[in-house]
């Protein structure tokens, strides 16, 4: 049920659509219903193990299923709200959409035997310019909707060189070399883990934080995002 607080807080200072900018009515969260029913869906949930975000993964590193909730490009309205997430303070987008897309993965079974969440972490420094890591808060919101354990310590960033913006695949590949390393505060052994980031363009930054996950040994590897690019 809404609370009377959270109706009459709406009705003093309403939120509003982070698409369309319209006023969200009390049931609604970040996005307006006519803007959730128009975004851009993959569905590739319900083809996990082949999809074209999975087989952006082949052959770099195991993968048993990966789906995005939708499809990415710039400029559109799914990268309006991927901004606003990251670069806007506003983290409540990713618990919102992640619970989203949880609730729709769900559906086809997308979670089954997976044993915990490994957000894709952000270097300490970026972290703290930010505020807040964008995957943590998706995965934050998956996990409120799966109820599988969120594990944030059980890899670190140890640089962070700069953006993957306008990067080819090879200096997306270089960029972010070595740049993760296991912490050694979590038993990986083989688990099953479901790494989440914002979005998947090369699948760069996953790989490379996948590989000292790997050494863990017996370890399977499912993606989560929120957008992936065509």
């Amino acid at each position: 049920m809404i609370s009377f607080w959270h109706r009459l807080l709406n009705l003093i200072s309403p939120d509003a659509c982070v698409v369309c900018g319209c006023r969200l009515g009390v049931e609604e969260e970040v996005l307006c219903t006519s803007c959730n029913l128009h975004l851009p869906r993959t569905f590739f949930a319900a083809q996990g193990k082949d999809n074209l975000m999975a087989r952006r993964f082949w052959g770099r590193i195991p993968i048993e299923r990966a789906a995005a909730l939708f499809y990415y490009e710039a400029g559109s309205e799914v990268s309006r709200i991927i901004y606003q997430l990251k670069y806007n303070g506003r983290s409540d987008i990713g618990e919102v959409i992640g619970r989203m897309a949880a609730e729709e993965f769900a559906a086809n079974d997308f979670f089954g035997d997976i044993d915990l969440i490994i957000p894709v972490p952000l270097a300490k420094k970026r972290e703290r310019q930010r505020g807040y890591n964008q995957s943590e808060s998706i995965a934050r919101g998956v996990a409120s909707v799966t109820g599988l354990p969120l594990v944030c310590d059980a890899v670190k960033r140890l640089s962070f060189k700069e953006s993957q913006t306008q990067k080819s695949l090879r200096e997306r590949m270089e960029n972010v070399e070595d740049a993760f390393q296991l912490t050694g505060k979590v038993n990986l052994q083989n688990r099953h883990v479901l790494m989440v980031d914002d979005i998947v363009t090369s699948g760069a930054t996953i790989c490379s934080c996948a590989k000292p996950l790997l050494s863990a040994g017996g370890l399977r590897i499912s993606v989560l995002s929120l957008g992936v690019v065509k």
